[in-house]
């Protein structure tokens, strides 16, 4: 009987979820679209055709359009990932591979199309940009970035910050000697996806000893239905130089689910020093299913902070792998995951040179049914002499019926290294709550108070104006959680 009391819990939590979307009432705030016939005219389905179709369209060098038709064989033929998420209702005929909303990119929000220059203004980012609380914004709609720019005194300093369309175009030779060496194209099905349809994302080249001292923002938005979204990221910083690239994204409201399946790949040279930040908040349509992985030099470090609200499914695991003795690679992340949702997330550290540290904290709340997971793993090479990690994981449960699952793997191959892992689950407490409102707090501002206390250490490192939106999205899905 208490089984089929949790089931039937679960149910209810799930078609609430689904009745806010399909009303369009719930808390989302970024689930309206723009007119869309550019997608409404895009083809669905992917084949060999498709994939030259998108190299013609963007005019690319034939070792491109090759490299993309051979992921396109090695897509085919690599099996659905089995071990995370149930990917089985996915059928990749369901999407639409390429929409081109405009022909350029522009420098100037002045120069966009009305409709795309008036989402980007209901999202702000054209007023972080006045407010210099960026270097540099690149903004992506659908397959393509429409919008680029960085500061002069950055690009005469020898910054290239393009997106990488142009990048190929314009700086050929550092795209052929990176491009796909740290994620190679059949490292995994969704790899060799994105490496035969890839369009848009972010280059980025740091010359050495240069410090970028506020970050760089890419903000990335899908407004067609059944839209497939394969950004591809490449940072490079040379050493001793210093970046800090923060992206966001949201999309519409759809009945049907929209695929995002990015590449970020990184390269952290001998003393230098790369800070990754994401606040991933897809509306629940949207399967959110990426590699990110960084190659970290000797001395360097790389840090992942990972703030995931949105997506129906995610499943996102930074890395890195740490080549160089005395490189350090850190990851952040908060998840969390509402009615309808499995956040599936973590990180992997792999120590591949003497006296490498690393760190992974992972904070995850379920409510109203929601399923959050911690996968991650911790390499230690036989090489890798003196080297420590710590991993710590923390999940908090709000109710009863949602529910936690923790998947660590740890594969040491020397003795000489010190390792610490914890975990815990934590569920909100009746003491909690009434200890807060006997000093004046309701129920949800008690609750809000809690929550937002635990994800604290992941908010803290972000810039301030994202831990403060990073909050308010938790707060606001945190409403109706209590009572």
């Amino acid at each position: 009987m208490a089984q089929t009391r949790h089931e039937t819990a679960v149910a209810e939590a799930v078609a609430e979820q689904q009745d806010l979307i399909e009303t369009l009432s719930g808390n989302y705030e970024y689930g309206w679209h723009d007119s869309d016939v550019a997608g409404m005219n895009a083809r669905r389905g992917i084949d060999a055709d498709v994939v030259r179709s998108i190299s013609q369209e963007k005019n690319e060098p034939q070792w491109m359009r090759e490299r993309r038709l051979k992921a396109y064989e090695l897509f085919k033929n690599r099996p659905m990932p089995m071990w995370g998420a149930d990917l089985s209702d996915i059928n990749f005929d369901d999407f639409k591979y390429f929409v081109r909303a405009t022909d350029r990119t522009v420098k100037s929000w002045d120069d966009l199309p009305p409709e795309i220059k008036n989402t980007y203004e209901r999202l702000g980012i054209p007023e972080a940009e006045k407010e210099r609380l960026v270097a540099g914004v690149a903004a992506q709609y659908e397959s393509e970035v429409v919008y680029n720019s960085i500061r002069e005194d950055l690009a005469k300093q020898g910054v290239i910050f393009v997106d990488t369309d142009t990048a190929l175009r314009e700086h050929e030779d550092l795209m052929k000697e990176y491009f796909g060496t740290v994620v190679p194209s059949g490292d995994n099905k969704f790899a060799s996806l994105n490496t035969a349809v890839w369009s848009g994302g972010s280059f980025i080249y740091v010359p050495p000893n240069v410090h970028v001292d506020i970050p760089l923002q890419a903000y990335f938005r899908i407004n067609t239905q059944a839209m497939g979204q394969f950004e591809r990221t490449l940072i490079i910083c040379d050493e001793g130089s210093y970046v800090h690239y923060v992206e966001g994204c949201t999309a519409p409201i759809y009945s049907e689910d929209s695929l995002h399946a990015a590449i970020v790949e990184i390269v952290v040279k001998k003393n230098a020093h790369c800070r990754y930040t994401t606040v991933q908040n897809w509306s629940n349509n949207v399967l959110n299913l990426v590699t990110q992985r960084a190659t970290v030099a000797e001395g360097g470090t790389m840090e992942w902070i990972d703030g995931n609200i949105g997506s129906r499914l995610n499943m996102k695991y930074p890395a890195c792998i740490l080549l160089g003795e005395n490189a350090h690679g850190e990851a952040l992340s908060a998840a969390f995951s509402g009615p309808g949702q499995h956040q599936d997330t973590g990180a992997k550290m792999v120590h591949a040179a003497p006296r490498t540290t690393s760190s992974i904290v992972s904070k995850s709340i379920s409510r109203g049914g929601g399923r959050s997971s911690y996968r991650g793993l911790v390499k230690v090479t036989k090489n890798a002499r003196g080297s420590k990690s710590n991993v710590q994981c923390d999940a908090l449960l709000v109710d009863d019926i949602s529910r936690t699952d923790t998947y660590p793997y740890v594969d040491v191959q020397t003795d000489d290294v010190e390792m610490g892992h914890e975990a815990t689950v934590t569920k909100v407490s009746e003491d909690q709550l009434f200890y807060l409102m006997q000093r004046g707090l309701t129920e949800p501002e008690a609750m809000g108070m809690i929550v937002r206390g635990f994800v604290e250490p992941i908010a803290r490192e972000l810039p301030m104006e994202y831990a403060i939106e990073l909050n308010r999205l938790i707060d606001m899905q945190m409403e109706g959680s209590v009572g």
